[in-house]
């Protein structure tokens, strides 16, 4: 069995050994170096069990494909929902989701919304789990949308400001879209159909034709990273996140965090058996893929839906809580993103980084609405009971 970098450990302990369901499309990294793909269909997707996963990790060794967190500051026990229910932001009934920005960045959430769907996350009742698995997770699954060089959260009503966008799930979202939006227009390429959530990346390019690859299979989880889901809550319409670093212009040669990685059955390595020329991109052997996951931060400082630099109203907690400015603690986003590509010689480039031609300024928005009912029902369910969910509720064939 060939020898290969171990993979960062998940930020969730509990997820480590889990096997992989070969009838439904699940990966998982098997315990002495074998790396395990999901192919079913169209969509491969690496379980999250042990993976690279760009982001600030929450145990064992931090893996940054974005600018390096600034120090913790002290965590706070997570708030009781009435304690939640009294920020500072005025009440306002003009909106299902937040009002109006303030003029310099900053969104603050709709406070009647939010009281209101605490209360009726408070009077949400777990439902019977039977078998499912225990792994504290839903998830949407996604499709390919469109291309756009357009950026609702970065820039907002300016079409072609942006690097080339590759957007899943809601199919009308360009520039101009706003929260409620989201909401009116609500055709998606996501399952469920519940999620109206807009999900981005920058566009993957061959880089010897210059044809954009785009992405095969889109799973994003909303998941605990926590060794307990103390006080979480469920997340707010209207929340913009946005986790890496566009403007990260770094090598990603073998063994580097932030890499693409590949991803399949049986034993290989997830550096690839050999990279691109300039050494940024993995060459994975048949019938690997190439794979990417994002990890986003998972406490919310409950009063904004978004800040001036798109992060600041945002933050990683631990399992001792959120932090003091960011007390709300709701389920972390984890962009699990499969392309039909093995890799190449002459490697490929992002839409965010075409002369530098590595993989450090990969990044994801999310641009989150919900039906506020099912949100509810899935965080209470799947997150607060610490129990493994897909894309309709409870899943019983995990494991």
């Amino acid at each position: 069995m060939p020898t290969f970098r171990k993979p960062v450990e998940n930020p969730s302990p509990q997820r480590t050994g889990r096997h992989a369901r070969r009838g439904r499309g699940v990966v998982v990294a098997a315990a002495g170096g074998a790396v395990l793909l999901i192919a079913t269909a169209a969509v491969s997707f690496h379980q999250p069990a042990q993976r690279p996963v760009s982001g600030p990790a929450t145990s064992g060794p931090a893996v940054a494909a974005q600018a390096t967190p600034p120090a913790p500051r002290s965590a706070a026990p997570s708030p009781s929902p009435s304690v939640l229910a009294k920020a500072s932001t005025p009440a306002s009934a003009s909106s299902p989701v937040s009002r109006q920005a303030s003029g310099n960045g900053w969104i603050p959430v709709d406070r009647a919304a939010w009281n209101a769907q605490v209360a009726r996350y408070k009077a949400t009742k777990a439902q019977p789990a039977g078998n499912a698995g225990n792994l504290p997770e839903f998830r949407a699954d996604c499709r390919y949308s469109h291309r756009k060089a357009d950026d609702p959260i970065v820039f907002p009503g300016l079409p072609g400001a942006s690097h080339m966008h590759s957007f899943v799930g809601n199919e009308r979202v360009d520039a101009y879209t706003k929260a409620g939006d989201l909401m009116k227009f609500t055709a998606t390429t996501c399952k469920p159909v519940v999620d109206h959530s807009a999900y981005w990346v920058p566009t993957l390019y061959e880089a010897a034709t210059k044809k954009p690859v785009e992405t095969t299979g889109f799973r994003v989880y909303y998941r605990s990273i926590r060794r307990n889901s103390d006080g979480i809550m469920p997340m707010p319409n209207g929340l913009r996140l946005i986790a890496g670093d566009a403007k990260k212009k770094q090598p990603t040669p073998r063994g580097a965090q932030g890499q693409f990685y590949c991803a399949f059955y049986g034993p290989g390595d997830i550096d690839g058996y050999a990279r691109s020329d300039n050494g940024n991109w993995p060459i994975c052997g048949k019938p690997a893929k190439l794979h990417f996951m994002l990890q986003f931060p998972d406490c919310w400082d409950g009063k904004n839906l978004d800040s001036p630099n798109h992060k600041d109203h945002m933050a990683f907690g631990t399992d001792q809580g959120c932090p003091a400015g960011h007390p709300v603690r709701i389920p972390a986003l984890t962009f699990d993103i499969a392309y039909g590509a093995t890799g190449t010689k002459a490697g490929y480039y992002l839409s965010s980084d075409p002369a530098g031609r590595s993989a450090s300024s990969m990044h994801g928005d999310a641009f989150v609405m919900w039906n506020v009912q099912a949100m509810n029902q899935r965080v209470r369910n799947c997150i607060a009971q610490r129990r493994t969910c897909n894309n309709d509720g409870y899943d019983p064939f995990s494991y």
